[in-house]
C-alpha cells in the first residue's frame, strides 16, 4: 500500500505491537504475541519469516544486531556480526591480482554468517524473560511459508532481475532463486524446501546446530564445493557477544544503540549535535541543513574510529557527552552547507521491532549486505551466504583493513529511546548510509516536533552521500518536499538531487511506542511491511 492509494496511520493497541518491513513477518510476530509470547520469541518469529519473504534483503546467511531493553533495566546489545575465516587474508586476494574483495561470488563470501549467533543469544536471554515457547513455535509460519510457497515482493523480483547479469553464474544461485529458469516475477509463488528444513532442524536440535552441529557440517561442505573460504573451524568459532550499549542524552529522551563494528555511535551523535542547535520547526530549512550538516561531522569521527581491529572502545563515549556534543555542535554554519568527503556504505537490511505487554522490546536488524549477499546459494540449506566482508580494505593500515578473524564495518544499528515522560520506543530502518539518517528524520519529527508516529516516516526524507552501491554523492531530497526548500538548500550550497516521491533509496523504516495509554506502532510506505498490534487476542493492523 502506498500513500497515493490511501494514508497510512498509526496503529494503536492494548496488549503489544509489532512492525517489519514485510506484512508477513509482522503477522508472525503479531500472533505470537497474541498466544501470549514476549517479545524476543515475537522477534525471533520476525527474523525467521523475514529470512523466507525478503530472501534478497536477509536470511540465515548474514549479520544481525539487536538491541534489547526490559522496564527498569539498562538495554542489553548483541552483536551478531561474523568474522573473516582464519584463512581469509589479504594474500589470498593478492594471489589472484585482486586489489579489492570482490562484490560477488566465493571470494565474496569471507566472513561467518553470524545471525543465527545473534539469534542464540536473544534466545539464552529469553530465560530471563521467563519465555515458555519452543523454537518450533516460533519459527512455526516462517517453516510453512517457506514449505508451501509465497509470493514474490516486488522487491525481491526487482533485485532478481536488476542483478541477474552478475548473479546467475554465481555457483548455487539460481538453485535458490531462479523459476523456470529465469528471475522470479512479482507474484509469483516461490517455494524453499530446503529452508523449511533447515529452520524446521534448528527448531528441534536448537540453534547452535547451525555452528557446531550436523547442519554446520553440512554448510561447511557446500561452502567448500563452492570455493568459499570459510571452514568447519570458522563456523564452530562464532559465538555472538552480549554487550552495553552507547547512550546520548538529549532534552527529551535517552537514546541508545549498538557499539562497533556497528555504525550506532554515528546515529546517536547526529541526534546530540542536532539537539544543540535550536531548531523550532519541521522540515524547514533549519531542520533538513542542520541535520545534514551533523551527519557530515557524525560520518566524519565514524569513518576515522569505526572499523579498528578489536579493542577497548571505551573512548567512543566521549564523543557522545554533552561538552564534546556542544563544542562542535558551535562549529556547525547554520546558513552554509559544509564540503562532503563522500564515503561509500550500502547494504539492504530489515529492520523489525516489537514491544510487549509488559514493556519489553527489541529492537532487531538483519541484513545480507548487497541484495542476495555474494550470490554463492547453499541449495541443500536453503539460502544465500552474505557478502558484508567485500566492505573490507585490502590496502593500508586504518579501519576496516581485511585480516583473518577480523569484523568488518557495519552499516547496521538497532535503536531504542527511553523518554523522561515514561514513555519507551524501538525504531530503525535500512539504507546503508542512509540508515542513520532516517533514525534522525523520524526521531526528530516524532521527539522533537512532536508529529504523529505515522507521519514522521510517510513524510519525505532525504539521503546524502551513497547508498548500495550508487556512486552519487549529492544530497536528493524526494520530491514531495516544497520548491521553496529545494531553493533555500540550494543557495545554501547543498548539491541537490531530486528523486521521486517514495523513493527507494531512502530506505524502509519502522518504529513502536509504548506509554501509559497502550502502544502505537508505524510502518513505511516504502516496503511492503506493517504495524500490528494486539488487543487481547485480536489483532489491528496496516501495511505499507
Amino acid at each position: 500500500m502506498s500513500l497515493a492509494a490511501g494514508k497510512l496511520e498509526t496503529q494503536r493497541s492494548a496488549h503489544g505491537m509489532v512492525t517489519a518491513p514485510h506484512a508477513l513477518a509482522a503477522a508472525s510476530g503479531a500472533r505470537i504475541l497474541a498466544d501470549g509470547g514476549n517479545a524476543i520469541e515475537a522477534a525471533l518469529a520476525m527474523a525467521a519469516t523475514l529470512s523466507v519473504v525478503y530472501p534478497h534483503m536477509m536470511g540465515l546467511g548474514g549479520d544481525s544486531f539487536w538491541l534489547l531493553a526490559t522496564p527498569g533495566r539498562q538495554p542489553v546489545t548483541i552483536d551478531g556480526a561474523g568474522r573473516a575465516g582464519a584463512g581469509v587474508s589479504r594474500e589470498l586476494y593478492r594471489a589472484r591480482r585482486l586489489r579489492a574483495v570482490p562484490w560477488r561470488g566465493p571470494l565474496a563470501a569471507n566472513t561467518v554468517a553470524g545471525a543465527v549467533s545473534a539469534w542464540a543469544a536473544a534466545w539464552a536471554l529469553n530465560r530471563e524473560w521467563q519465555g515458555r515457547m519452543s523454537l518450533a513455535r516460533i519459527f512455526a509460519d516462517a517453516m510453512a511459508l517457506a514449505e508451501q510457497g509465497m509470493p514474490v515482493s516486488q522487491s525481491h523480483a526487482d533485485a532478481a532481475d536488476q542483478f541477474r547479469d552478475e548473479l546467475w553464474d554465481v555457483p548455487g544461485f539460481t538453485a535458490l532463486h531462479a523459476l523456470a529458469g529465469r528471475p522470479p516475477v512479482v507474484g509469483e509463488t516461490l517455494k524453499q524446501p530446503a529452508l523449511a528444513h533447515t529452520l524446521a532442524r534448528l527448531g528441534a536440535a536448537g540453534l547452535d546446530d547451525f555452528y557446531r552441529g550436523e547442519l554446520a557440517r553440512q554448510m561447511s561442505a557446500e561452502l567448500a564445493r563452492a570455493g568459499v573460504p570459510i571452514t568447519a573451524e570458522d563456523l564452530a568459532g562464532q559465538r555472538a557477544i552480549v554487550g552495553s550499549p552507547l547512550q546520548v542524552s538529549l532534552p527529551m529522551a535517552e537514546v541508545y544503540n549498538c557499539r562497533p563494528p556497528s555504525q550506532g555511535l554515528a546515529s546517536l551523535m547526529i541526534l546530540g549535535l542536532f539537539a544543540r542547535l535550536g531548531v523550532t520547526q519541521a522540515d524547514s530549512f533549519a531542520h533538513v541543513h542542520g541535520l545534514v550538516e551533523s551527519t557530515k561531522l557524525s560520518f566524519a569521527v565514524r569513518d576515522r574510529e569505526v572499523g579498528h581491529p578489536p579493542e577497548s572502545d571505551a573512548h567512543l563515549d566521549a564523543y557522545l557527552t554533552d561538552d564534546w556534543l556542544q563544542r562542535t555542535a558551535a562549529g556547525i554554519d547554520r546558513h552554509v552547507a559544509a564540503e562532503w568527503p563522500a564515503r561509500a556504505g550500502g547494504g539492504d537490511t530489515a529492520w523489525f521491532g516489537v514491544i510487549d505487554r509488559d514493556g519489553r522490546a527489541v529492537s532487531a536488524i538483519q541484513s545480507l549486505y548487497f541484495e542476495f549477499g555474494s550470490g554463492v546459494g547453499l541449495a541443500d540449506s536453503g539460502f544465500v551466504w552474505q557478502n558484508r566482508g567485500c566492505a573490507f580494505h585490502l590496502e593500508g593500515s586504518g579501519p576496516n583493513v581485511l585480516g583473518p578473524g577480523r569484523k568488518p564495518f557495519h552499516t547496521l544499528n538497532p535503536a531504542f529511546a527511553r523518554f523522561h515522560d515514561g514513555r519507551t520506543m524501538v525504531y530503525g530502518a535500512m539504507g546503508g548510509d542512509g540508515q542513520p539518517q532516517t533514525h534522525a528524520a523520524l526521531f526528530t519529527r516524532y521527539a522533537f516536533f512532536q508529529q504523529d508516529l505515522q507521519d514522521a516516516i510517510s513524510a519525505p526524507r532525504w539521503v546524502l552521500g551513497r547508498t548500495w552501491r550508487d556512486e552519487r554523492t549529492a544530497l536528493r531530497l524526494e520530491s514531495r518536499f516544497p520548491d521553496d526548500l529545494f531553493t533555500e538548500l540550494a543557495a545554501a550550497g547543498h548539491r541537490l538531487e531530486r528523486v521521486g516521491p517514495f523513493e527507494q533509496a531512502m530506505g524502509h523504516a519502522g518504529a513502536v511506542v509504548h506509554d501509559a495509554a497502550g502502544f502505537q506502532g508505524a510502518s513505511d510506505p516504502r516496503s511492503d511491511g506493517a504495524a500490528i498490534g494486539c488487543s487481547g487476542k485480536k489483532l489491528t493492523t496496516d501495511t505499507g
